[in-house]
């Protein structure tokens, strides 16, 4: 499913199992569980384990999360803890805006 424009196609970069880290991790899974109505794919890379992958998508900060498909491809900087700004940075249509809990998420094209 990789070539298919309909599968949303996510990349999360963390380093290591930081509090920060996990945030986000928790933060993702609780979006795609609860706010995508789409197919996806969701890798997750552990700057630490494998820093060739992040050198080659250019990764400077952590937590980073990637869209690569559909296109325009983005890139979110944060610990995803405001769902609507996540949906708003992907260019998904959110269900219901929330509140934010904190954290901050930087969009960067």
């Amino acid at each position: 499913m990789m070539d298919d424009p309909d599968v949303l196609r996510l990349t999360l970069y963390v380093a290591g199992r930081t509090p920060r880290a996990e945030r986000a991790l928790v933060n993702l899974r609780r979006i795609v569980e609860h706010e995508l109505h789409m197919p996806f794919e969701l890798d997750i890379i552990d700057v630490l384990e494998r820093p060739d992958l992040a050198e080659d998508a250019l990764i400077l900060a952590t937590p980073t999360l990637v869209k690569e498909s559909p296109l325009p491809g983005r890139r979110l900087i944060g610990d995803l803890s405001d769902t609507h700004r996540v949906m708003a940075g992907l260019h998904l249509p959110a269900t219901t805006p929330s509140e934010p809990a904190g954290g901050s998420d930087e969009v960067r094209t």
